[in-house]
């Protein structure tokens, strides 16, 4: 006999087990929609490219902090945090099981100056903002706003790495006592908010004055894009009309590599204390690695015809990235709680500043330096990057090559493993960091050496000019 006494309906009686997260999630896509329709009604906002996703968090936000004045509260802040930490690993998973095709003969040394650039960009942001908030520590460590030694880290992980992986730290640093932090997953959330704006707005601005000045123009024509290019006129893929639809399982990979990823930080987690610190916070980078070995095995599968047609699909792992990235900012805008920030807002404001300037001169040297005949591209596509996220950086950089005529998205992609080995340092080191003032500023050191190595990389040629004094860097050429 059934146990009638323990059944359950799906009535607003059992509102929390079983409409609450749909509700909320509702509510995610319905402000990303309300989002693009102010982007588009907006001319201001459509000219600055600020994203949809940004938007409709904004608004989001906005709207519950008016219900909150009449004791309503519309946004579940602990869900939304759950959703961002989770929705950076899936797009950065589907991201790495993208297949590395290359419309371009790339050059081996500037795949590397690309990775180089990304290393030192963050090494730059870490040390720098680390230096800011070590500082504004001695100057107020005895009075009552006391400001945390260690939230300048963050910088380069909400410039950098966006809401996911700046709301996992700061809650990570707020759960360490000798953090003396108090950010509340609030702190990175804003920061990462911030470099969205400065994404778009400093792109936008870097286009317009170098249109002005004739040193920048539109590049016409187009080439063969894999991405457009879905349909598979080769008949090298899995068919749309099988049992199982192709999208299925594209979603069916990402999430294997997720949960493989799971294995390992659970794996992580009960080897010792350490590996557990650095589990949790960094399962962006498991999933990514997850990918690549599943990729991995596929291409071997396919060499040896064990696997006869391509399962992967380009076009359809962009929109799943896509999807989970838009999902992230509004999650991550939306969860961000005012009275968290509300003691943060000097550091928040300094770091927004110094980061997207540093930020800018650093690319904007080195596109000069290294990626001649195409620097502007370069520059767009790194610096929307490094402040936003790969999508902000492909769009800014399709303003001016819509035709993706450089090489500039190839060399992103094949940069992907050099520059996840450049970054390592920063991420190992963040643990330790947290755990005192002295090792916040051994760390920072570590950070300017590092910046400092992978710089010389980059300007090698200018110097050490007489070792390259006959090796003349050859500018791209649009042919």
């Amino acid at each position: 006999m059934p146990d009638y006494a323990s059944s359950w309906d799906f009535t607003l009686a059992n509102y929390g087990p079983v409409w609450a997260c749909v509700v909320q999630i509702g509510l995610l896509l319905l402000f990303l929609m309300i989002g693009n329709i102010v982007r588009r009604v907006v001319p201001a906002f459509r000219k600055c490219m600020i994203p949809s996703a940004l938007l409709g968090g904004a608004i989001l936000l906005a709207v519950n902090i008016i219900f909150k004045q009449f004791g309503f509260v519309l946004v579940d802040k602990r869900l939304m945090q759950v959703i961002t930490y989770h929705c950076l690993a899936v797009g950065f998973a589907s991201m790495s099981l993208k297949t590395e095709k290359s419309a371009h003969k790339t050059n081996k040394a500037q795949v590397l100056e690309f990775g180089a650039l990304q290393g030192g960009c963050y090494m730059l942001q870490a040390f720098v903002g680390l230096g800011i908030t070590l500082i504004l520590f001695l100057l107020t460590c005895n009075g009552e706003n006391m400001i945390s030694y260690i939230s300048g880290l963050i910088l380069p992980l909400a410039y950098g790495q966006g809401p996911g992986n700046a709301l996992s730290w700061d809650i990570n640093f707020t759960n360490t006592p000798a953090a003396q932090f108090a950010g509340n997953g609030s702190f990175g959330l804003s920061l990462a908010s911030i470099g969205f704006v400065v994404a778009s707005v400093f792109g936008v601005l870097y286009i317009n004055l170098h249109k002005k000045r004739g040193s920048l123009y539109v590049r016409k024509g187009s080439i063969a894009d894999e991405q457009v290019n879905f349909a598979d006129p080769e008949g090298k893929e899995i068919p749309d009309n099988e049992s199982v639809d192709k999208f299925t399982i594209q979603v069916g990979f990402v999430a294997l590599a997720y949960a493989l990823s799971f294995g390992f930080m659970c794996l992580l987690g009960v080897l010792s204390k350490f590996t557990n610190s650095i589990a949790w916070g960094f399962n962006f980078l498991w999933a990514s690695l997850a990918a690549m070995l599943i990729k991995a095995i596929v291409k071997v599968l396919r060499k040896k015809n064990v696997m006869h047609r391509e399962y992967i699909n380009n076009y359809q792992m962009d929109r799943i990235s896509g999807f989970s990235f838009d999902m992230m900012i509004v999650a991550g805008v939306a969860a961000i709680e005012i009275n968290d920030i509300k003691d943060y807002i000097l550091p928040i404001v300094i770091l927004s500043v110094v980061g997207a300037v540093i930020t800018y001169i650093y690319i904007r040297l080195v596109a000069k330096e290294c990626f001649k005949g195409f620097e502007h591209e370069f520059f767009l596509m790194s610096f929307g990057t490094m402040t936003g996220t790969a999508s902000n950086g492909m769009i800014l950089m399709k303003e001016i090559d819509p035709g993706l005529r450089t090489p500039t998205s190839s060399l992103y992609i094949l940069s992907n493993f050099p520059a996840m080995v450049m970054i390592a340092p920063l991420l190992l080191f963040l643990n330790f960091a947290g755990q005192s003032m002295l090792n916040a500023v051994i760390a920072c050191a570590l950070f300017f050496l590092l910046w400092l190595a992978y710089t010389t990389f980059l300007f090698r040629r200018r110097i050490f000019k007489k070792r390259y004094a006959n090796q003349p860097v050859e500018a791209w050429k649009d042919e």
